[in-house]
């Protein structure tokens, strides 16, 4: 029995002891594979950051010094920020940019998401067909709607004096992927909680803005953002309605920096950084809203 038991000791010994052994090799291969992964990782920042970075130090070199393809520039120089803020219209196309962004930002926030709430909580005639019709809609090119928002601008006027300004904005004031994002973000506002604040008499509008609003508030955010990065970088629609260089976008802008024999890449470099300001200014400062309106819009298309 002495030795029967002692047998059975040993075995639950050296069973433990292989139970140790064996997740020790798991962990192990999991460290390298997460050593792998971080490197992957890091060499996809690399790849991705370095034309960020080569921007900014090509903007402090002299022309001169293009021609030599180094990374590092050897006289550091302020000199085209300097010209590019001095000499041309930079400032007004800057601010330019910054106008069609935050009306067309502000116009979908709003038109979007009442929209959306509209599709979601309300029953009408022909609600599935019009929105289908709406989600149609994001399979036609963006470059074939160009000549019927050109000729809609021609004859409303939109494409001199001050209306330029409409006749850039106009097409951003409700887009479809917003609407339809909305729409989806809007299932996860209880019905229940509408129906008590009609109860207690609020309007409509009032439930909409108090109420269901304020739940969806980081998809507005994430919305907002997408759509500001996407006007701030808008150049094909503002070249062809702007017919005057003072009200250019910025991107139309800096593409003046190019000219037929010469291409001033200092100075489109320049423009480029100073372009960037806002963007970093808005993604440091709601980063948490971007990257859940990503898992978010992953996760609700």
């Amino acid at each position: 029995m002495t030795i029967s038991a002692e047998s059975n000791a040993d075995r639950l010994l050296r069973i433990s002891e292989q139970g140790d052994i064996r997740p020790t090799r798991r962990r192990t291969r999991l460290s390298w594979l997460t050593v792998f992964i971080y490197l992957l990782l890091s060499l996809g920042a690399v790849v991705m950051i370095a034309p960020f970075v080569w921007m900014i130090l090509t903007s402090f070199k002299p022309g001169v010094e293009l021609i030599d393809f180094a990374f590092l520039p050897k006289n550091p120089t302020l000199d085209n920020y300097r010209l590019v803020l001095t000499t041309s219209s930079f400032g007004r196309w800057y601010l330019n940019s910054l106008f069609i962004a935050a009306v067309s930002t502000l116009s979908v926030a709003f038109f979007d998401s009442l929209v959306g709430y509209t599709f979601n909580k309300f029953e009408f005639p022909g609600k599935t067909l019009i929105f289908l019709g709406i989600l149609a809609t994001l399979m036609i090119p963006t470059e074939m709607l160009i000549i019927p928002w050109y000729n809609m601008s021609v004859q409303l006027g939109w494409h001199q004096g001050n209306l330029q300004y409409w006749g850039i904005v106009f097409p951003g004031l409700i887009t479809a992927v917003g609407i339809f994002l909305m729409r989806q973000f809007f299932d996860s506002v209880p019905n229940e909680l509408l129906d008590a604040a009609r109860i207690d008499g609020m309007n409509e509008f009032g439930i909409f803005w108090q109420i269901a609003l304020p739940l969806v508030r980081p998809a507005v955010a994430a919305l907002c953002i997408f759509n500001f990065i996407g006007n701030w970088n808008a150049y094909l629609w503002p070249l062809i309605i702007a017919s005057s260089r003072e009200f250019y976008t910025l991107p139309v802008g800096l593409s003046f920096f190019r000219g037929e024999s010469t291409t001033q890449w200092e100075k489109i470099m320049t423009g480029a950084s100073l372009a960037t300001i806002p963007l970093l200014i808005v993604f440091i400062l709601f980063q948490r809203q971007i990257i859940k309106g990503i898992a978010l819009t992953g996760l609700k298309g």
